[in-house]
């Protein structure tokens, strides 16, 4: 039977982790606060601004209307300065609008011109600038928007959590570009790390992924695989959730050697690279890139690359490549209908054992 009391103890000592404030305030506040460094946009999440004009507008077009806004999501660091933790799209849609949202630390977006709607036709070719002063602009900016506030007396992991509690399911970003928001947050200098390894030219040219992929940040989720893949068991039944949270504990393991980690990635994909380019994920050396042969391949290699240094070892590693098709493991549980959790359970591990060069 479950414990009545120590699930009311439980809930009770896990409310303590979140101290929260919340009030509403006018858009006007919100556009003086982050023209005065008061509320900070994160450098690498502007990126992630990617809703289409249409949105956009159909966004100024209800607080034109007054029709309810859900809250921001406002993290308290410890200098009283609010890092925005959901709402990126609101807070930036408005900023856009109004002509102030920085491109970069000397640029400013170009200010939006809006579309006509089927409420507003005449909202069409609108700017901030064209909207009248009197009374439009003015009732624009005394908006009230509900602010959320998580306090900086949280649990360290409390903005994060909350972000992906509210992302997780509705967003418009990718996964990996979730997880690129958590690690932003969780650990600055390992989304650097990561971000930086993904462009690497032999990486890259050997997954030979599409514009839209890249756009996605696929390429850093292979080479978020490549590391968390053969270190955690997968335990999910969703590739995306053991990703997160095999992210999470990679984090927290201090034995895990960056440089030496970002030295084995960079020779393994050398490697790969020279003996078979941009065909190397591929079935028989041709048609789309494959998670399976990455599954098998790349970590495959990855895990064994000291074990391949003459040239006599390429000779070996390029022929097993060549005969991977033909292994039993490998052939039963490549296919796209495999359950993931399924084939990388499989796939991982025969990999890491094939490529073992006696």
């Amino acid at each position: 039977m479950p414990n009545s009391q120590q699930l009311i103890d439980e809930i009770n000592q896990r409310k303590k982790e979140f101290i929260t404030d919340g009030y509403p305030m006018s858009i006007g506040e919100i556009i003086n606060m982050y023209k005065d460094g008061e509320l900070i946009i994160n450098p690498d999440f502007q990126r992630f601004f990617r809703w289409s004009l249409t949105q956009q507008t159909k966004f100024i077009e209800s607080i034109f209307l007054g029709i309810p806004i859900p809250p921001l999501f406002v993290y308290q660091n410890e200098k009283g300065k609010w890092e925005l933790v959901d709402g990126l799209q609101r807070v930036s849609t408005i900023l856009k609008f109004v002509g102030v949202l920085k491109k970069d630390e000397s640029n400013l977006e170009p200010p939006t011109e809006l579309e006509e709607t089927e409420m507003l036709p005449n909202l069409g070719m609108i700017t901030w600038k064209t909207l009248p002063v009197e009374p439009l602009q003015l009732d624009f900016k005394r908006t009230k928007l509900k602010v959320e506030i998580i306090k900086s007396q949280s649990d360290p992991e409390a903005k994060f959590e909350v972000f992906q509690r509210l992302n997780t399911g509705g967003s418009l970003l990718s996964a990996q570009e979730f997880r690129n928001c958590l690690l932003v947050m969780i650990d600055k200098t390992f989304y650097d790390w990561l971000a930086g390894l993904s462009t690497d030219e032999n990486f890259r040219n050997c997954i030979d992924l599409s514009d839209k992929l890249l756009d996605e940040r696929y390429d850093m989720e292979l080479a978020l695989r490549f590391f968390v893949f053969p270190k955690f068991a997968f335990s999910y039944s969703d590739v995306d959730d053991y990703l997160t949270e095999s992210m999470k504990s990679l984090l927290k393991e201090t034995a895990f050697d960056r440089e030496q980690e970002a030295l084995r990635f960079k020779k393994s994909f050398a490697v790969l690279n020279e003996i078979a380019e941009d065909q190397v994920f591929k079935k028989n050396f041709r048609g789309k890139f494959l998670e399976s042969y990455f599954e098998a391949i790349g970590i495959g290699v990855g895990q064994n690359i000291e074990d391949y240094s003459t040239s006599e070892d390429m000779k070996v590693l390029e022929r097993k490549i060549k005969e991977i098709e033909d292994q039993k493991v490998f052939a039963e549980r490549k296919g796209s209908g495999t359950n993931t959790k399924v084939r990388v359970a499989h796939i991982v591990p025969f990999g890491i054992a094939y490529f073992k060069h006696e």
